[in-house]
């Protein structure tokens, strides 16, 4: 199951069916479709804070991703963690690199499963693993992979 939390002031930019696509395309390319996670879409104040709390950097960003890889113990299945995008750096994001939020949103998404499932962009070798991990994904959804972010 995908579990969407999207704050108040962002419930205009609901699309759980293109955020819930994304994520499951990228579970699928990961031959993990059976697991679970969680998407919050907030602000840029609560992501500055989780990112101050949990990255040690006191500034806003895109997208955080917390593991968890534990298992539902009332289901039995696999819980991946949470992803948190803030919509304002998304939105600006966008506008910046002129394409539409829902592009820029999916790409969130799968950036945020792949690191859920241990990617990491660490190191040339890892980035150019996610990142062909990532392009392969946005490609099946019908995105130009030309949107990732360095």
């Amino acid at each position: 199951m995908i579990n969407i939390d999207i704050l108040p002031d962002f419930q205009r930019v609901f699309m759980p069916g293109i955020l819930e696509r994304a994520a499951r395309a990228a579970l699928l390319q990961q031959s993990a479709p059976d697991a679970d996670l969680t998407l919050v879409l907030t602000g840029d104040a609560q992501i500055q804070a989780l990112d101050r709390d949990f990255m040690g950097k006191d500034a806003p960003t895109d997208v955080l991703s917390f593991p968890a890889d534990e298992t539902d113990p009332e289901t039995g299945r696999r819980y991946l963690g949470d992803i948190i995008i803030s919509v304002p750096c998304a939105e600006a994001q966008s506008v910046a690199a002129g394409h539409s939020l829902e592009a820029e949103l999916s790409l969130l998404v799968v950036h945020g499963v792949l690191h859920l499932l241990g990617h990491d962009h660490a190191d040339a070798e890892e980035k150019e693993r996610m990142w062909a991990a990532q392009s392969e994904v946005l490609t099946r959804l019908g995105i130009s992979p030309t949107i990732v972010h360095e």
